[in-house]
């Protein structure tokens, strides 16, 4: 997205994505994404710049997700044996990439608001950490390597993490058993919206004006990570059968997991395109999301040369397939008659956040 957002055509080579938004929020590894993009280097800028996402994740995928070598059905065997004890990676590496990159670096420290649900298996319940409740709150304010960790342990996939926070003013330390934030939020787009309206509320109120989030003014950015949408791959002439051995694992998949992290991302979806439709403002908000994906494309951690390179191949196309909004009725995305491709939606929006940002930087002065 880089070429689009903080484009060297618009501001030069030193723009970064925290430099224009006011929150960046993901989940899973979106999260490990908003830090990225977010958390200050020894120069106090951001430690990655968007265009070099990629080469990280062919990078260090292989090495989150270790595939076994050998014969195909015995390596999925062997998985599937292994998932049933424990989770079916330990975590190790990327428990070690978090600290070496991130260290002892804390939320609050970000170069823009940062937003990252997880899940508490022990309150059971969601916990978003953000920048904002992070200056707020000792507690709140977490290692970031501590949160990257938890938004993004996937059950049956990552162990669950557990870590204490700072000790807060009055010698309490809050504990934190946490899950992938994706079992609560996977798609955060409307905790955003929220987290956004609820400071423009905070703000007003010290003037007795509180106003509601004005959508005119508001550019909503929503980046999906793929779906298998046209694949069909469940029926209810199936799942009728299931009990629960195959709910949780169904030829290498996991129907139960699939099933509720994409309802809880289209829900989003579904509520903030309303919501911006109602306005009479819904170019403000952009989502991107290819849901033509099929087999291994659509798996969470089938992490080989060859499947990744093709992922980078899908995202570049998907730059160049029309615009689309979801449809409320069918769940699925559909062309948008006369707003172009993916990339000039992105121009088009890159120039809006270059606007925004030089005014603001006028009115700063």
């Amino acid at each position: 997205m880089a070429t689009f957002l903080g484009d060297e055509e618009l501001d030069g080579p030193s723009a970064r994505i925290a430099d224009y938004f006011d929150i960046i929020a993901g989940t899973s590894t979106g999260g490990l994404v908003s830090t990225m993009l977010a958390a200050p280097n020894k120069n106090n800028r951001p430690m990655y710049a968007a265009k070099d996402i990629p080469g990280f994740y062919l990078e260090h995928s292989p090495k989150i997700f270790p595939q076994r070598r050998g014969n195909k059905f015995i390596s999925s065997f062997a998985s599937f044996v292994g998932t049933l004890y424990g989770p079916k990676y330990d975590g190790k590496y990327l428990r070690s990439l978090t600290n070496s990159l991130l260290g002892d670096l804390t939320l609050k420290e970000t170069l823009t608001n940062v937003l990252i649900p997880a899940f508490d298996v022990k309150l059971l319940q969601p916990v978003v950490f953000s920048t904002q409740d992070a200056k707020e709150n000792a507690y709140r304010n977490a290692r970031l390597a501590d949160i990257c960790v938890a938004t993004s342990a996937a059950p049956t996939f990552l162990p669950a993490h557990f870590f204490s926070s700072s000790t807060d003013k009055d010698g309490s330390t809050r504990h934190f058993d946490l899950i992938d934030g994706g079992v609560a939020a996977n798609n955060p787009t409307m905790l955003a919206i929220s987290h956004i309206s609820r400071g423009i509320a905070i703000k007003n109120e010290q003037f007795n004006d509180i106003k509601p989030m004005d959508g005119k003014k508001t550019l909503v950015l929503s980046l999906g990570t793929g779906a298998p949408k046209l694949e069909e791959k469940y029926t209810a002439a199936l799942a009728s059968k299931w009990g629960l051995f195959n709910w949780m694992f169904n030829h290498g998949r996991t129907p139960l997991v699939d099933i509720f992290v994409d309802a809880s991302s289209d829900v989003v979806d579904f509520h903030v395109s309303s919501l911006f439709q109602s306005l009479n403002c819904k170019k403000n908000y952009l989502r991107i999301q290819d849901d033509t994906l099929t087999g291994i494309e659509a798996s969470v951690d089938v992490a080989t040369p060859q499947n990744m390179q093709k992922l980078l191949e899908i995202g570049n196309k998907l730059l160049e397939k029309p615009t689309s909004r979801v449809n409320l009725d069918t769940g699925r995305h559909e062309e948008l008659k006369g707003e172009g491709i993916n990339a000039e939606a992105l121009a088009r929006f890159a120039k809006l956040l270059s606007e925004e940002r030089k005014l603001r930087w006028e009115n700063r002065n």
